[in-house]
């Protein structure tokens, strides 16, 4: 086996702890301890990170084009007279890509992130052909939110097909973009929709999505999209639960600063319940989603706590120490339960292990 340098660490601390307690004998320490190796360079992380980086250099140069207006008035000159066209244009381009990318997965299924990147070019061009698709068809009754429709089914069919995350992950984008944009459609862009503002139609979508998540568990075909979906929907979730905790229900912004803070506390104390519970399931179950963003929101619920309530009532120096203290307090008491029933070896009750 070869493992990173955190694996490799924790695999032989193992190792000598299971010696030291009798548990294996020399001889099979060291047959372990030679069972694996330990990488000397990350490569893979290296060819991962360049990638990304790749991705957001291709997206501010796409941005970068369409913010030139020389560029923008040749596409315009080749484009203007039919949208259509140029929506089969960049259909075309996209097949092509995928296409590429289709038969170099299968010559080097090995090079996975450059395999990726080419698929990113096939989701850019095909948001392209979807945009100029809805321009072709426009007949101003405002009604885009099914070109997120369309895009989301675009990508959710070439996510499956392809296996590819990426892929998938905009697909439940789009989704997320069609879902705020019929709901507006639908209330005629109030900022109400069947008295529920945005944040809270996307706490429900976050939900829906965290729901979906755990009911498909287990299921072969999911396998692959599986911890993306959860990590889309908490997101939606809690970014939507934390708006709500700074803006409530508000349907205006004149009706928001009008507002004061203090009667904002019930969402306040939402994202701190809603984080809890997370952490709580996350230490329970081990699950590393849960506990992140769990954490995560709970701090970002306690400073906006602090700025809506307690801004003009207490120093931030004594608030915070106050949360310091209490945190303290229950990490030593997390410590001293974790210590007794992981550490303590029942045969020696006086053990104490540093």
């Amino acid at each position: 086996m070869k493992l990173n340098k955190s694996q490799g660490d924790l695999l032989k601390r193992v190792i000598e702890r299971w010696e030291a307690d009798g548990t294996i004998d020399v001889s099979t320490a060291d047959r372990l301890k030679g069972s694996y190796t330990v990488r000397s360079f990350e490569w893979k992380e290296l060819a991962k990170y360049s990638f990304w980086i790749a991705i957001v250099c291709g997206v501010i140069a796409v941005v970068s084009v369409l913010a030139d207006h020389l560029i923008m008035d040749l596409l315009e000159r080749l484009f203007l007279s039919s949208y259509s066209l140029a929506s089969g244009v960049f259909a075309m381009g996209a097949a092509l890509v995928y296409y590429w990318g289709w038969r170099r997965r299968k010559r080097m299924p090995y090079k996975v992130f450059s395999n990726e990147t080419i698929l990113f070019l096939g989701v850019l061009l095909t948001a392209v052909s979807v945009g100029y698709l809805g321009a072709a068809l426009d007949n101003g009754s405002g009604h885009f939110s099914l070109l997120f429709l369309l895009a989301a089914v675009i990508y959710a069919v070439l996510g499956f097909y392809f296996s590819s995350v990426q892929v998938w992950v905009f697909a439940l984008l789009s989704l997320g973009a069609w879902y705020g944009a019929e709901t507006g459609y639908l209330s005629d862009w109030g900022n109400h929709f069947l008295g529920l503002n945005y944040p809270q139609r996307y706490v429900a979508f976050g939900g829906l999505l965290v729901a979906c998540r755990f009911l498909l568990v287990g299921k072969k075909w999911f396998t692959t999209f599986d911890y993306s979906t959860y990590v889309v929907g908490m997101f939606y979730l809690f970014i939507s639960l934390w708006f709500l905790s700074i803006f409530g229900n508000s349907e205006s912004w004149i009706r928001w600063y009008s507002t004061k803070q203090v009667e904002l506390w019930a969402w306040n104390l939402l994202i701190l319940l809603g984080s809890v519970v997370a952490i709580f399931i996350g230490l329970k179950r081990d699950d590393a989603v849960a506990r992140g963003f769990g954490i995560t929101f709970f701090l970002l619920g306690i400073y906006t706590l602090y700025f809506s309530l307690l801004w003009d009532v207490i120093h931030a120096g004594l608030f915070f120490f106050i949360l310091a203290v209490s945190f303290w307090l229950l990490g030593r008491k997390a410590e001293r339960i974790w210590h007794l029933e992981f550490l303590r070896d029942p045969k020696k009750p006086n053990d104490d292990m540093n």
